[in-house]
């Protein structure tokens, strides 16, 4: 149940044959993303549970999520995109519906990810969730 955008990206991991073309494509998508501005870097939208500084702002519109994300690593700011790729422009009550483990788990991210990056991605989309369920 993923959307286009993260489709797109899924295809575009079945063509790049090692994991390192995969890793360089997570960080360009990383740098596709708009930044997020100094003013959203408050405590209240930092993600706890990276390694990294991770910072998520919900963005509502017409029962529909999306979000802004930044990080201080090139890396999880890919991540963050294709996190922005599976969720963004779902129904609020959809959000919650969503196999993140399986869809990211296509890209074979879980294999090459460090521990510390595995536990800050499940922060993400914990977090994700938790702000769908929270506006519903």
């Amino acid at each position: 149940m993923a959307t286009e955008a993260f489709e797109d990206i899924a295809e575009t991991f079945e063509f790049l044959d090692d994991w390192e073309d995969r890793y360089r494509h997570v960080i360009e998508l990383g740098k596709t993303m708009p930044p997020l501005d100094d003013s959203f870097k408050v405590p209240a939208l930092k993600v706890q549970g990276c390694a990294s500084q991770v910072w998520l702002r919900p963005v509502i519109a017409g029962g529909r999520f999306d979000f802004q994300g930044d990080s201080d690593a090139m890396i999880v700011r890919g991540l963050i995109a294709v996190l922005h790729a599976l969720y963004s422009g779902l129904p609020l009550a959809e959000v919650g519906t969503v196999d993140a483990a399986a869809e990211l788990g296509r890209l074979g991210l879980n294999e090459h990810l460090s521990s510390q990056r595995s536990n800050g991605l499940r922060a993400m989309v914990q977090r994700i969730r938790e702000e769908a369920a929270g506006r519903a």
